[in-house]
């Protein structure tokens, strides 16, 4: 018996390695000893990030 795909979507390991990258970038922003200028990166590579996944 084969089972309807109706509606599920498949993921892909882009998708997962683009939620690793944003959780990795997440971890790093939540370090307390961060310069200013490291943290504007970090923030500006998560939106990027965010963007390119379709979560902006």
């Amino acid at each position: 018996m084969e089972e309807s795909k109706k509606g599920v979507q498949s993921y892909t390991c882009n998708e997962y390695r683009e939620e690793m990258i944003l959780l990795g970038l997440q971890r790093q922003l939540a370090a307390t000893d961060l310069s200013p200028e490291k943290k504007e990166g970090l923030l500006k590579e998560i939106a990027r990030v965010e963007m390119q996944m379709g979560l902006d």
